[in-house]
């Protein structure tokens, strides 16, 4: 009778996260199966096989100034909060002093504070320094909102680096610059394209912030969300979310290996800081 109570907890929890997830992925299966249905009705049967919806998406000016915008916003606002990612986590682990481990937690706040109060704030502070919504904007905003991620894959890989690697470049003769950009960053090299690349997803897929900030030019979740208003654009907008969908998993997976192949492996010294290590 003792065994028999944890076998049956086993089986409702197994029950219940086999609900979960077809709640939470069915919807998402079902985007990619909708887009190739041959009917502006989001409904079953299925009437039929079509690529229409697809290549309506090569005729939209409206959707491809929406994804100019994605891509400039997301590619600039990644390589910001990258960079202030790895400068944050670095002068945390290395610093470990009180006003390091402040900045760090300031820069991952945002991830605890709803969107919307993000995207309030920051549109009452780009209109007090003149900017008003605009691309500019929607950069600074998303790279706010990317912050927290670069922070948090650099200070993993960082906290995993022996000290002694950047104390042996210096006792070489190493400034702590040439410390940092010829051992510490070929090191954390996989981590650094991993934190690029999911704060560029981040960016990329951010809807709250950017409908604040966007201005006369929408990025694409925005450009998604008006054409929900119009019955005969929601098999286009099917189609255009099994893309996004497909580019995401891959990006992901990407990142994932790249974060897993820099905590993983030895710790070796990358071939740049062979030689003369004195040099600035």
């Amino acid at each position: 009778m003792s065994a028999a109570g944890p076998e049956r907890g086993s089986r409702w929890l197994g029950g219940y996260v086999g609900v979960y997830l077809v709640f939470l992925y069915l919807p998402i299966v079902l985007i990619p199966l909708f887009s190739f249905n041959d009917s502006i009705q989001i409904a079953f049967p299925i009437k039929g096989f079509t690529l229409s919806w697809y290549r309506s998406l090569l005729d939209n000016e409206a959707l491809h100034g929406a994804v100019g915008t994605s891509l400039i916003v997301g590619l600039s606002a990644a390589a910001l909060a990258t960079f202030l990612g790895v400068t944050i986590a670095y002068m945390e682990i290395t610093d470990r002093g009180r006003v390091a481990a402040a900045i760090s937690v300031l820069a991952r706040l945002p991830i605890l504070i709803p969107g919307v109060i993000i995207g309030i704030a920051l549109l009452i502070l780009v209109n007090l320094a003149g900017l008003g919504p605009s691309r500019a904007a929607m950069i600074l905003g998303h790279t706010l909102v990317a912050l927290p991620t670069t922070v948090v894959v650099m200070r993993s890989r960082f906290s995993v680096l022996p000290r002694s690697l950047g104390e042996a470049a210096m006792d070489l003769g190493a400034h702590e610059w040439t410390t940092f950009h010829r051992v510490m960053l070929p090191l954390s090299a996989p981590a650094i394209a991993s934190a690029f690349m999911l704060s560029f997803l981040t960016s990329f897929d951010e809807f709250v912030v950017a409908f604040f900030l966007a201005g006369t030019e929408p990025t694409l979740p925005v450009f998604i969300w008006s054409q929900l208003r119009f019955p005969k654009a929601l098999p286009g907008v099917m189609a255009l979310g099994t893309v996004i969908l497909a580019v995401s998993v891959v990006l992901a997976t990407a990142a994932e290996l790249f974060r897993r192949r820099g905590l993983g492996g030895k710790v070796a010294m990358p071939a740049s800081a062979v030689g003369p290590l004195s040099t600035t």
